[in-house]
């Protein structure tokens, strides 16, 4: 069975980023956009991470600019947008496609595990959560308008 520790996304400077490394952790994946309505949504991932990482926790931003094109920047600007505006200290990783014929296989599999609001595969906008347990299996997708701190509980669970 495929999970999610079977990809190698690229780390914000290229290089391979192995989803293997959080083996055992719970895993929240973003993808996300520096200039749209949900932008604010950092404060409140960052809030998730520094509480939970302690206990496991990994959330990981992915960039991207499929949507409005709200995510012109490259990987040093957007690094330093979420560094200066809301002191992200979690990995953000390379910008990716969610959807199309080029979308990243990470999400390709993510889409196709939970897919969305009457079985959409598409991924409607930035902010598109979706929450992996530690084995790598995908538990629950949330929606743009879903803010962090809704998903206390769940992840709460997944930590055990």
């Amino acid at each position: 069975m495929t999970t999610i520790h079977d990809f190698a996304p690229r780390a914000a400077d290229g290089t391979p980023h192995p989803l293997a490394q959080y083996r055992g952790r719970p895993v929240l994946i973003v993808n996300t956009a520096s200039k749209c309505g949900f932008t604010g949504q950092y404060a409140g991932l960052e809030a998730l991470w520094r509480r939970h990482r302690d206990r496991g926790l990994a959330v990981l931003a992915f960039p991207c600019n499929q949507f409005g094109a709200q995510e012109p920047g490259d990987a040093a600007e957007i690094a330093g947008f979420c560094s200066a505006r809301y002191d992200v200290t979690f990995p953000v990783l390379a910008k990716v496609a969610v959807n199309g014929p080029n979308a990243d296989p990470l999400f390709v599999h993510l889409k196709r595990e939970k897919p969305g609001l009457l079985g959409s595969g598409a991924i409607k906008w930035n902010f598109t959560k979706f929450l992996c347990d530690p084995e790598g299996r995908v538990i629950d997708r949330y929606a743009p308008q879903t803010k962090p701190e809704a998903l206390e509980g769940a992840i709460a669970a997944a930590l055990g």
